[in-house]
């Protein structure tokens, strides 16, 4: 069934663009889809809604073209930028047009898109009219462009799509008929929005990397900033800390001010050295206690002590960005040094508004605790071992605090997936640690059915490998238990007609499920009223005898604590189901 629903999304999404062509060419009227403003009415092409927009843009994850740049571009990294140039001005944009946009560009491994939050919210809450551009989205694709906070409705979203995809449709003839790549393209929309809707301000998240991330055609951004840097991405980035510095390090532009949060001794002694080469005037942030608010300790809308940093960060940036608003030039901070000439920035007393910015920042599926009934979700998309090693701390924290209010035993149950090159092996060593009574693992697959959300879908990854790698996730977490350490009657995973055997042999409690929605119910075990509602026209899996009869104890305790970890899109599938307002209109 999953397998159908890919096959029919990916049939309907080339249907759609195919339409949009026909369409384009049977009617001249159509052609004013290239010209209109942001303030007419958006031509109605019969079928182009919403969600054939979604479909449309899904048909950017894997066709020909996309992976023919990929192949062109591997071994010359710097025509990315030269790509993306030309699909920008395909798209009625020029490079400079970007500079109208004063924007806060942001990279790092861990914590950039927590640190965009905490800037954006800052920045919003002085009152200025905001864009944000984020990846990867968790539960609708127009979460990653917002205005104002919110990702941009529905409307908006159909009608700015069709005006830049219509444009380079128009002119990919004469282009060797290519298209930009899925992040690519929406790069351009989320410029194309942020423009048309006259923003102040527009923070931009780096995808991957920075050097050569698509993102990387501002030229004359406000300010810079560097979260926590670690090893991820390493067949694009490099497999060393400071080849990925290096990459990190290429957002710096000349007498442009930047600032990174305290990184390792490789990892900055290379940000130095990009910053002076680029000739960027780079510092580094100090910690949260040591700024002087006049109301108390900073009070974090984000939870974890992670969050702090990349809190810094945030203050660092805004407060930075609002000087050059005020003053009109490049008013550098006061510094001190930090080491043989390594600046730091001087903690300053954060604005009433800052502090409330701070406490206000929302971010959705980063250490998001979620109580629905009897069953409290722990949400974090945790995909890297550092990233890891900070959500087991927050979980443990959290879990513990939850549980001394319980009203009676609680038992905990794991939700994991991994995907990509990711060491899942290293992460799930590190969740042990947690002592859950159960480990469930499934793919991103949100559901086993064809009414599937096509904001979800993810074409460049087979059903089949999805599941295998559930299956190695299964047997890495049964050999950091260690098979000797099975009470008697254990058997090893358990499986819901996935069409994929497990292997044999004793583990510590562990289960293989096709689906989120399945792995969900499961855990929940029919106590989750939010989930009841929602999915009550669904049917829910067929569950073997045998994986019924493990769920006693969930039916027993009082409560049930699940963490949902290990990927962002997996988090932004449970969110799908767990909370409706992940749903807007």
């Amino acid at each position: 069934m999953v397998c159908c629903c890919s096959r029919m999304w990916r049939l309907r999404c080339s249907g759609f663009a195919a339409l949009f062509r026909q369409q384009k060419q049977a009617s001249n009227g159509a052609t004013l889809l290239l010209k209109y403003s942001s303030t007419k009415t958006a031509p109605q092409l019969p079928g182009m809604e919403y969600q054939d927009a979604i479909c449309t843009l899904n048909t950017l994850q894997t066709n020909a073209s996309a992976l023919e740049q990929v192949r062109r571009e591997r071994g010359n990294p710097q025509f990315q930028l030269v790509a993306m140039r030309s699909f920008l001005e395909r798209a009625g944009l020029v490079v400079e047009d970007l500079d109208n946009l004063n924007i806060i560009h942001v990279t790092g491994t861990k914590g950039k898109g927590s640190t965009c939050a905490f800037t954006e919210q800052i920045l919003r809450s002085y009152g200025f009219r905001t864009g944000f551009y984020s990846s990867p989205h968790l539960v609708e694709v127009r979460e990653r462009i917002r205005i104002n906070g919110q990702p941009i409705g529905k409307e908006l979203f159909t009608k700015y799509f069709w005006q830049i995809y219509g444009r380079l449709d128009e002119t990919k003839e004469a282009h060797s008929g290519s298209m930009p790549a899925y992040f690519r393209f929406l790069t351009i929309l989320a410029f194309h929005v942020f423009l048309q809707e006259k923003v102040d301000l527009a923070v931009v998240e780096v995808g991957i990397g920075g050097a050569y991330d698509c993102t990387n055609i501002i030229k004359k951004p406000w300010v810079c900033g560097v979260s926590s840097l670690g090893i991820d991405h390493t067949q694009i980035l490099g497999d060393t800390i400071e080849k990925i510095a290096w990459q990190k390090g290429g957002i710096f532009k000349p007498e442009v001010p930047a600032f990174t949060v305290k990184q390792p001794e490789g990892s900055m002694a290379v940000l130095k050295q990009r910053a002076s080469e680029i000739e960027c005037p780079l510092w580094v942030c100090p910690e949260l206690e040591d700024y002087q608010p006049d109301c108390g300790p900073l009070q974090l809308g984000l939870a974890g002590q992670h969050q702090r940093s990349n809190a810094s960060l945030a203050l660092q940036l805004s407060h930075t960005w609002l000087q050059r608003r005020r003053l009109q030039d490049q008013n550098f901070p006061s510094t001190t040094l930090e080491g043989p000439g390594v600046p730091q920035a001087t903690p300053f007393t954060p604005s009433p508004i800052m502090t409330k910015g701070l406490a206000d920042t929302v971010w959705a599926g980063r250490t998001q605790t979620l109580k629905n009934g009897e069953v409290t979700y722990f949400l974090d998309g945790a995909h890297t071992t550092r990233s890891m090693q900070a959500c087991v701390s927050w979980f443990q924290e959290a879990a513990v605090r939850c549980e001394r209010n319980a009203s009676g035993p609680v038992a905990r149950v794991l939700v994991f997936n991994a995907t990509g090159e990711r060491d899942s092996a290293a992460m799930l060593k590190l969740l042990v640690s947690c002592e859950f009574d159960f480990a469930v693992f499934c793919p991103n697959i949100t559901e086993a059915i064809a009414s599937c959300n096509a904001d979800q879908q993810n074409f460049n990854v087979s059903v089949e490998n999805m599941l295998r790698r559930c299956l190695d996730n299964e047997r890495s977490w049964r050999r950091h238990h260690g098979a000797g350490d099975s009470p008697p009657g254990r058997r090893g995973p358990l499986i819901l007609d996935a069409g994929l055997s497990p292997a044999p042999g004793q583990g510590a409690e562990a289960l293989v499920f096709p689906c989120i929605l399945s792995a969900l119910q499961w855990a929940a075990q029919g106590r989750d009223p939010v989930l009841l509602s929602r999915d009550a026209d669904k049917r829910e899996a067929p569950v073997k005898p045998s994986v019924a009869a493990k769920a006693a104890l969930l039916r027993e305790v009082r409560e049930i604590h699940v963490l949902v970890t290990g990927s962002l899109h997996l988090v932004g599938g449970a969110l799908k189901h767990l909370d409706p307002s992940s749903c807007s209109k």
